[in-house]
């Protein structure tokens, strides 16, 4: 077995050739580059918006995100190059926040994970104990 391969690709094509002999793996970059409690509530929001968004907008669409965790994660997609911010010279100063050409092509693949998790939901949630749990209070309490 090669030790370049990880679990899941042992035994299937569905990862081949992503690694190469330096054993840089596409998806350690994916999850670095999409890690953060609050990056993917950001990314569907500006997914969402489908042009340039306010900062005040920005936080009021994606909820109790706080002003510093949004503009670390909105920092974070501007060095990565999926977020360019633009600053007019006003008073007060407005910030507008658009995702790049980079950052919207992950609208697909985002999507595709998002409709697999809705097809699956059931499953998820039943091997959760705790939603089971609070599923069935829910019930209790509605009587």
């Amino acid at each position: 077995m090669n030790p370049m391969h990880t679990n899941a690709q042992v035994g299937t094509d569905l990862c081949a050739g992503f690694q190469k002999e330096t054993g840089d793996c596409p998806m350690s970059r994916l999850i670095e580059l999409l890690s953060g409690r609050w990056a993917f509530p950001v990314l569907y929001q500006l997914l969402r918006a489908q042009g340039p968004i306010r900062f005040g907008q920005l936080q009021r669409a994606v909820g109790r995100v706080t002003q510093k965790e949004l503009t670390r994660t909105l920092r974070s997609f501007e060095e990565r190059g999926l977020l360019q911010r633009q600053v007019f010279a006003e008073v007060p100063p407005r910030v507008e926040y658009r995702l790049t050409e980079l950052g919207a092509s992950l609208g697909e693949p985002l999507c595709g994970l998002a409709r697999w998790a809705e097809a699956h939901r059931e499953e998820i949630e039943a091997a959760c104990p705790k939603a089971q749990a609070e599923r069935a209070a829910k019930k209790l309490m509605a009587g």
